[in-house]
């Protein structure tokens, strides 16, 4: 079994383990390559949008209805990696919710029936689950079997096992299984563009798609109660990102996720997937509707299981080729609780269209297609105390936290000086701390120091709250310097140092902190 042995033990070694796996995993997979010629081909990534159901068994009778979403590509024909996410949706605990990194073994059985098992190491909580969570570290492993529909996605059912470390929750269970599969297309390391001399005869079609800033406010009504019963705060500020994935010129496909940074709600977060449709108006106006529906809570915010169900319209103007502002006027609400809320939101969208590709693709192909410098990094944070009272308990322990960051290295910078806007989340997942998340955006620069070292420095603010962080409102800044070395094209690691302090609270941290990067070039319509 995955869970023998101390909690200490255990920590540290499924920890070096897992990070063993994914950084030999991206190894082989990121090997060094030369700049292609136009007739090199490029094979599209498989790649697999799954979401589980099951339901945790807690101490004193108590169950946890639990969703999944995870995002995993392709290493190989039998090794999948990639990020996810697991939130309440049933029960009492709404905003239980939990990030972190999936790892899996697949095995075809027959044409269409295969066998999987894997792991997933991640970090949260909420909804008063101290002792439940512990300091936040969940190991999930599980081993099922799934069917391949070929045209309606695969289903599959099998059996978890979940475990907080440091807290409670232990837990085995079935769960049942929906994978959405798709393509999708990138380069390893950082590549130019090949010269191209003649015009391709066939190029590929193009995806739309919206990548948004969002900042939202709720008003809450007077009929809302916190979880404990006491008045809701009648009006929360939120902000956060979404993504729209277009099916047409019309209909598209939605991921949101926000967190409350003010209101006197810090800690609430919410994750909602849906859909909606664009109606054009004239030249760059357009109307949008949409629903949404996913797990939602903390914050003492009374979201009952954790479903939140969300819906709106919104006028969206084009100020650029590529740029929008947009205006969204909708309503939220939780159906097993009390909570919900008017909602305005405004949007300051990317518009950009990617490669449409099943099959290996020339560079000739994609001369439509401008190359763009991606990275996404494993990133462990550490926080140290940087003021007497920057947590509620516990103020003379570090609080350490796992996530994902991912960087846009904007075109037009030379070889020795990089610019890029980043974004990251992260759990906490030790330190008496679980609960705590944040997700942060913002910008920053890399310098090159010779042929393998490189240094950056980067600011960011967004949302944090959870755990018994003193954040306020929830409101924070953080500022970060690093030193890189590249192991390979693809492959690099990174050290960090940095400060983060909230407005309005006493949380004001030193951060440590050290990440596995990969880099790659994926590919945006001229």
């Amino acid at each position: 079994m995955f869970f023998q042995g101390t909690v200490a033990h255990n920590k540290i070694r499924k920890l070096g383990l897992f990070g063993v796996s994914l950084a030999l995993s991206f190894a082989s997979y990121a090997q060094s390559q030369s700049d292609p010629l136009p007739d090199d081909k490029l094979a599209p990534v498989p790649t697999t949008w799954r979401l589980t159901n099951e339901t945790w068994k807690l101490p004193a009778g108590e169950t946890l209805g639990m969703v999944g979403g995870n995002l995993l590509f392709d290493m190989s024909d039998q090794v999948k990696l990639g990020v996810g996410s697991y939130g309440a949706m049933r029960g009492q605990r709404g905003g239980f919710i939990t990030l972190g990194l999936a790892a899996e073994l697949n095995q075809k059985i027959t044409g269409q029936w295969s066998a999987e098992t894997g792991l997933f190491v991640g970090g949260g909580g909420g909804r008063g689950s101290g002792a439940l969570a512990g300091g936040g570290l969940m190991l999930r492993s599980h081993a099922g079997l799934s069917y391949d529909t070929q045209g309606f996605g695969k289903f599959g059912l099998g059996v978890s096992h979940v475990r907080f470390p440091s807290g409670t929750i232990q837990s085995t269970q079935p769960y049942l299984l929906y994978d959405y599969a798709f393509s999708s297309l990138f380069a390893n390391g950082w590549l130019h563009a090949p010269s191209v001399t003649q015009p391709a005869l066939n190029t590929l079609e193009s995806k739309l798609q919206e990548f948004s800033l969002v900042y939202r406010h709720y008003s809450i009504p007077g009929s809302v109660v916190q979880d404990n019963g006491a008045a809701q705060h009648r009006s929360m500020q939120l902000t956060g990102a979404e993504w729209l994935s277009y099916l047409d010129d019309r209909w598209f496909l939605k991921l949101e996720s926000e967190g409350a940074m003010g209101g006197k709600s810090n800690g609430y977060m919410q994750i909602l997937v849906g859909a909606g449709y664009r109606l054009p108006l004239g030249p760059g106006t357009a109307v949008k509707m949409h629903f949404a529906a996913g797990p939602a809570g903390g914050g003492s915010v009374d979201t009952g299981g954790g479903l939140l169900l969300d819906g709106g319209i919104a006028l969206q103007q084009k100020i650029s080729r590529s740029k929008s502002l947009e205006l969204s006027l909708g309503q939220v609400r939780s159906p097993s609780a009390s909570f919900k809320a008017n909602s305005v939101a405004l949007k300051l969208s990317h518009h950009f269209g990617i490669p449409s590709a099943d099959n290996d693709v020339s560079w000739i192909s994609l001369a439509s297609f401008e190359p763009q410098s991606l990275r996404m990094r494993i990133v462990n944070q550490t926080y140290l105390k940087g003021s007497p009272n920057w947590r509620n308990s516990y103020v003379d322990k570090s609080v350490s936290n796992l996530g994902v960051q991912l960087d846009y290295f904007l075109p037009g910078s030379n070889n020795a000086t990089r610019v890029f806007a980043t974004g990251q989340a992260l759990a906490a997942y030790s330190g008496n701390a679980g609960a705590y998340m944040t997700g942060l955006i913002g910008a920053g620069v890399q310098t090159s120091l010779g042929s393998n070292w490189f240094a950056e420095a980067e600011g960011l603010v967004g949302a944090a709250g959870g755990g018994g962080l003193a954040v306020g409102g929830g409101l924070v800044g953080q500022a970060n310097a690093g030193l890189g070395y590249r192991m390979t094209k693809s492959l690099s690691v990174m050290g960090t140092a940095g400060y983060m302090a909230a407005k309005g609270g006493e949380f004001k941290v030193k951060v440590l902190g050290v990440s596995l990067a990969y880099q790659f070039t994926g590919f945006a319509q001229k």
